[in-house]
């Protein structure tokens, strides 16, 4: 298995650390750093973030490192650390052309990069690899400014497909990918859109958290998920009309009143407004931390993912899908070209249509073999085999360990 070790990792990207839902970002960061030195960045402040969240307590103390009250670099664990940046960067999304947006992007990228160079000084880091998780805009001028051994694009979300990223990222991210020493995809579609772009450009998969996803431990039943009261049909999630189908969610409901369909997870405002509500045998969970969502799960005969195809959507790799296939569950999902992976231990639905009758067969079908088969195939997505990808992606367009 390719190996990358004793190297000094910058890690840039969308999500700050103490984002409280989980991260692809986090997870791979925490691997690298199990043989590496990491620093991984928080986003810098805006001057629209300091205005509208001064009183969030995360905002409120990266204002606070900012004045040297709080520290700036702070540890979170063996060889990984986490930085708040000293930039504050102007907000400038709103400007319509993207050649002036770009001139004022490239300041924002020098203040920012100016702060991470500094605290590379202060770790003493060496020969950087810097890896940018989809940061189209602010991490655009990093390889030129930060001149790191190794310049990583890593591609998670079709960003273009919502309108904040697309009015200049159209034109934009197409250069960004072009100039990275190794682009980087955790799906097939994304991949094929990163090779349009870039010819060093790799699928590294999806890694799974298959320690907190393990059927083998006691799972408690909760006690806002129903029994005795027929089948349970379950979704864990952020439960938005972006990414998921209500109708589908509708129809099941009321075709089938004898199931009872859980949702877990916040809503957004066309959930909370959705028909749903009304029907008898939809329960709404609220947002779970992460550690009890296999206990939901578990609860559950068949999970879903009811996915909206759409350009935000149609790239993306549904983490929840290994999650499921980790606890042994039967899986209807939605089929796209990422989860033609998963065809033979997940029902796919080519329509709205036939997750009803996808519904019916997984729980006519499932047996304690096919549930291991589910296991044992969700063991190989591990986080320490999609970043191996990743290190032979820098390794063949590096030559270098």
């Amino acid at each position: 298995m390719p190996l990358i070790q004793n190297r000094d990792i910058v890690i840039i990207g969308l999500q700050q650390w103490y984002t409280g839902i989980g991260s692809n970002c986090k997870n791979i960061a925490l691997e690298f750093a199990r043989h590496n030195r990491v620093l991984y960045v928080n986003s810098p402040l805006d001057r629209n973030t300091i205005r509208m969240q001064k009183d969030d307590p995360y905002v409120q103390y990266h204002l606070n490192a900012l004045s040297g009250k709080e520290k700036a670099i702070v540890p979170l664990g063996p060889n990984l650390w986490n930085f708040y940046p000293s930039a504050i960067l102007e907000s400038i999304n709103w400007i319509p052309f993207t050649s002036v947006f770009s001139r004022l992007n490239r300041i924002n990228n020098r203040r920012f990069a100016t702060s991470i160079a500094a605290a590379i000084r202060e770790m003493g880091f060496k020969d950087v690899i810097l890896f940018n998780d989809n940061d189209i805009f602010r991490g655009y001028y990093m390889k030129e400014m930060l001149q790191p051994a190794s310049y990583v694009y890593y591609s998670r979300d079709y960003l273009l497909g919502v309108d904040y990223w697309r009015k200049h990222g159209q034109q934009l991210e197409p250069r960004h990918i072009a100039k990275a020493d190794a682009a980087v995809a955790n799906s097939l579609y994304l991949a094929d859109m990163l090779r349009q772009y870039n010819p060093n450009s790799f699928y590294v998969g999806q890694g799974c958290d298959l320690q907190l996803f393990d059927p083998a431990r006691k799972h408690e039943h909760p006690a806002d998920v129903p029994q005795g009261k027929g089948p349970v049909i379950g979704y864990v999630g952020a439960l938005k009309a972006l990414r998921l189908d209500i109708d589908t969610l509708v129809n099941i409901a009321t075709s089938r009143p004898g199931w009872q369909l859980v949702l877990t997870g916040p809503e957004d405002d066309a959930f909370k407004a959705s028909p749903l509500h009304q029907l008898p045998n939809v329960h709404f969970t609220g947002k779970k931390e992460v550690h009890q969502l296999p206990d939901y799960i578990q609860s559950f005969d068949v999970c879903l993912n009811p996915q909206v195809i759409n350009p935000v959507t149609i790239g993306n790799y549904p983490l929840k899908i290994d999650e499921y296939l980790a606890m042994g569950k039967p899986v209807v999902a939605t089929a796209t070209k990422t989860m033609e992976l998963f065809r033979d231990h997940v029902y796919l639905a080519a329509s709205p249509e036939e997750y009803v009758p996808l519904i019916e067969k997984a729980l006519l079908e499932n047996t304690p073999a096919l549930e291991t088969a589910r296991i044992q195939f969700a063991s190989g997505h591990t986080w320490e085999n999609s970043v191996a990808a990743i290190y032979e992606a820098i390794l063949t367009t590096s030559g270098r360990s």
